[in-house]
C-alpha cells in the first residue's frame, strides 16, 4: 500500500505503510509524508502504529483499506489546522484615543520576581486572620508595578490599574488602608525579603552603601513626625527623612523613617544597630557621603562586635591643616591616564566623640586617607559655581524676584 507518488510532491499528506522487520513479519502504520526546507528533502514521520499486518487481518478483510478510512479522517484534520483563518473588521470597530485598552504585558519579567520573593506568600499568610475585606497581596502587586514602571502617586496607579492582567476588584479607599496593613508588618516583610534574596540570588555584604533623602508633604501643619527641615527639593513644607541601606549589589536592606528636622548625621547610628542585629550581617564597610562623616558615627562604627569598618567622603575646606596641607602637597600623587591622579596614606586622625554625659571627648583612630583629583569633576564644580555667582549677582539687583526657595544656592554669596 505504499506509493511512491506521494513523494514527488512537496505538500505534506498521511498514508499508510508497511514495514517489514527482520522475520518478513510486516508492521502497519500510518506515516506524514513532508518536504524538509532545510534539507531540501522529502521526509517522514509515524503518526500512529497501527499493529502487525498478520494478525489486522484475522479482524478485517482489508486492513489496508479499512485504515485508509483513518487515514482520510487525519488529512482532513490537518487540511482544517493549514486552512487560513480570516478575520472580519468593520469601520465601527475602530479603536479611538481615549479607549483604556491597552494592556502592559512587559510586566511578566517583575511577576516573576515578586513571586520568587514570596511576596504573595507573606501577604497572604498575614491576612489570612485578619478583618480586612481587600486582597492586600493584589493591592501590593499594583503598587509594586506601577511604581516600577510608572511611578506616580497611589491615586494615579489606582487609576491606571487596567494596565495590568491582575485583578480590579478593590477600591482607592482599599489602597489607602492596605498602607496601614503593609506599615504594621513592615520590618517582618523586610526580614522576609532578605531572606529569600539571599536564597535566591545571594547578597554581598561586604560593602554597604547609606543614604538619607526626604519626602515633602502638600500641608502647612507639622505633628510629630512632618517637620519642617533641610529639604532635598528646597521646598518649605514639612518632611519626613528616610535612610537607606544597599548591599554591594545596589539591592536595598532595609530603611528607616525619622522625624523631618532629624540631622541626617544622626540616622546613621540607628540604622546600623539595627541591620546588624536583624539582618545577620556579619563584618561589613559602610560606604556614605559627608554627612555621615561625624566623630560619633566613625567611633560607633569600628567599636561594634565585629569592628566594622567605613569609607566616609569628608571636605577638605573643613578638614585641619594637616591634612589640607598633605592635599595640596603634589608630591606622591598617581596619575592614571591624563585627568585623574590620587594618592593615599595611613594616618592617625583625632576626632570628637560625645560621651555618655554629653560632653565631648577626643578619640585617636587610624586611618587610610585616599585622595583624588578629577579633571572631569573639577570642570562640573567650576560649572556649578559659576551658575550660583551668576544667580547670585542677579539675586543681588533683583531681591524682590525671589523667595527664600528660590534662591537657594546663592544667598550664601550675598551679604546684606
Amino acid at each position: 500500500m505504499w506509493c511512491n507518488k506521494y513523494y514527488t510532491k512537496r505538500s505534506a499528506c498521511y498514508v499508510p505503510q508497511k514495514t517489514p522487520n527482520l522475520n518478513g513479519r510486516i508492521r502497519l502504520s500510518i506515516v506524514d509524508t513532508y518536504y524538509d526546507k532545510a534539507k531540501k528533502c522529502s521526509r517522514q514521520k509515524t503518526v500512529e502504529s497501527i499493529g502487525w499486518l498478520d494478525e489486522l487481518e484475522k479482524k478485517y478483510d482489508d486492513p489496508i483499506a479499512h485504515f485508509q478510512k483513518r487515514v482520510e479522517q487525519l488529512k482532513a484534520e490537518k487540511a482544517a489546522r493549514q486552512a487560513p483563518i480570516h478575520f472580519t473588521f468593520y469601520d465601527s470597530d475602530r479603536l479611538c484615543l481615549g479607549d483604556k485598552l491597552r494592556k502592559n504585558f512587559g510586566y511578566a519579567a517583575l511577576s516573576q520576581i515578586y513571586h520568587e520573593l514570596g511576596l504573595h506568600t507573606f501577604l497572604t499568610n498575614r491576612q489570612r486572620r485578619s478583618k480586612e475585606q481587600y486582597d492586600a497581596n493584589t493591592i501590593m502587586k499594583m503598587l509594586v508595578y506601577s511604581r516600577l514602571l510608572f511611578p506616580a502617586s497611589k491615586k494615579s496607579s489606582y487609576d491606571d490599574r487596567e494596565h495590568f492582567f491582575e485583578k480590579t476588584d478593590y477600591s482607592l479607599d482599599d489602597v489607602y488602608r492596605c498602607l496601614s496593613f503593609l506599615d504594621k508588618h513592615k520590618e517582618n516583610l523586610q526580614i522576609w525579603l532578605n531572606d529569600h534574596i539571599k536564597e535566591n540570588y545571594g547578597r554581598d555584604t561586604s560593602l554597604i552603601y547609606y543614604d538619607v533623602t526626604n519626602y515633602y508633604f502638600e500641608t502647612d501643619e507639622q505633628t510629630d513626625f512632618l517637620r519642617k527641615g533641610v529639604s532635598k527639593e528646597h521646598r518649605p513644607n514639612p518632611i519626613v527623612q528616610m535612610g537607606l541601606f544597599m548591599d554591594n549589589q545596589g539591592i536595598p536592606i532595609t530603611y528607616e523613617l525619622f522625624p523631618g528636622n532629624t540631622n541626617n548625621c544622626l540616622t546613621y547610628r540607628p540604622n546600623f544597630g539595627r541591620i546588624k542585629k536583624q539582618f545577620d550581617l556579619g563584618r561589613v564597610i559602610s560606604v556614605a557621603d559627608k554627612g555621615m562623616t561625624t566623630g560619633d558615627n566613625i567611633w560607633y562604627t569600628i567599636n561594634t562586635p565585629t569592628h566594622d569598618g567605613y569609607v566616609f567622603s569628608m571636605s577638605i575646606r573643613g578638614a585641619e591643616k594637616s591634612i589640607k596641607d598633605y592635599v595640596l602637597e603634589q608630591e606622591g600623587y598617581e596619575w592614571l591616564g591624563t585627568e585623574y591622579k590620587r594618592k593615599s596614606r595611613k594616618s592617625p586622625r583625632t576626632i570628637q566623640v560625645s560621651s555618655v554625659s554629653g560632653k565631648k571627648i577626643k578619640k585617636q583612630v587610624n586611618e587610610k586617607q585616599v585622595v583624588f583629583w578629577s579633571e572631569k569633576y573639577a570642570k562640573r564644580a567650576k560649572a556649578e559655581r559659576e551658575a550660583a555667582l551668576t544667580k547670585a549677582r542677579d539675586l543681588a539687583k533683583n531681591p524682590e524676584n525671589y523667595t527664600r526657595a528660590t534662591s537657594y544656592g546663592a544667598a550664601k554669596y550675598v551679604k546684606k
